[in-house]
């Protein structure tokens, strides 16, 4: 694990054996889905090199997401829809993609970490871990098979919209990304209550 600042305490794991790991990405980017995570990991099958996805070059990225799949005990992906997102707004659609994730389980875990500081209702004890991305080896495990994920979709839509460039920027709120919007307008994968889309479309 990437060693992370001192003022941040050491976690402490519960006395279970079937713990779980969750993630997300895409809670900022403007177009397709929140796509989150949910990982078991093997303690019998270690994998070393887990942190952060962000913190990993993409051809890591794409090792581990494949090593990930082979040694975790189970896994399974959950998602929130940009309908789901403008109905509910970015953090119920997190929580509701991260519910998804641990229900996709094949495995139901005794316990859930959950990225960031707050934790979706679950049926199993869970604790929020702020960097957990960087703390837990299973929210780690998470990070990286969500982010492969929904890069892999950002280039399946980048290959039937290639006007707006969504392979380089991944749907994120750049120059580049606002210039396409204005030009080519707004697809159905769009986010509408997000405001730059919502400036396009006259909502504002």
């Amino acid at each position: 694990m990437t060693k992370v600042k001192e003022d941040y305490p050491e976690v402490v794991y519960p006395h279970f054996s079937l713990i779980a790991g969750v993630d997300e990405v895409g809670r900022g980017p403007l177009v397709g889905d929140v796509v989150t995570a949910a990982v078991i990991l093997d303690p019998a099958n270690p994998i070393s090199g887990l942190t952060d996805s962000k913190k990993l070059s993409d051809k890591k990225r794409e090792l581990l997401f494949v090593e990930i799949q082979q040694k975790a005990l189970s896994f399974a992906i959950g998602r929130a829809t940009p309908i789901e997102i403008d109905e509910l707004n970015i953090l119920h659609a997190t929580m509701l993609a991260m519910q998804r994730a641990v229900a996709g389980l094949a495995i139901q875990p005794e316990f859930v970490f959950i990225d960031g500081n707050r934790c979706p209702q679950l049926n199993m004890p869970s604790e929020a871990i702020v960097k957990g991305d960087l703390r837990v080896a299973e929210i780690s495990a998470a990070s990286i098979l969500a982010k492969v994920t929904r890069d892999r979709e950002m280039v399946e839509l980048d290959e039937r919209y290639p006007e707006y460039g969504f392979a380089k920027h991944k749907g994120y709120p750049t120059k580049a990304h606002f210039a396409a919007i204005q030009q080519f307008g707004v697809i159905a994968e769009y986010r509408k209550s997000f405001k730059p889309v919502k400036k396009v479309l006259g909502l504002l």
